[in-house]
């Protein structure tokens, strides 16, 4: 999986999880459950589609490296297949 099919299946699980998300205004760095507001329930509905989309799954362990769009992509790429 390379960076542009790791931010398509972000962006694809993100508009599943938070429906009209606009992504434009988000920075690579910024924190994507303070930007969008997102919950507990929020996140692992993230990261369960991400899952089905992707097949990487995140462990609870895991959860403070994928809390970016950069760092969310950046580990869909290094444990892809």
């Amino acid at each position: 999986m390379d960076q542009l099919q790791a931010r398509r299946a972000i962006d694809e699980a993100l508009a599943v999880v938070v429906p009209g998300v606009v992504l434009e205004g988000i920075s690579g760095g910024d924190d994507l459950r303070a930007v969008l507001d997102l919950d507990s329930l929020d996140f692992l509905t993230l990261l369960e589609q991400l899952a089905d989309l992707t097949g990487v799954e995140v462990p609870e362990a895991d959860y403070n490296r994928v809390a970016t769009l950069e760092q969310l992509a950046s580990y869909l790429m290094s444990r892809s297949a």
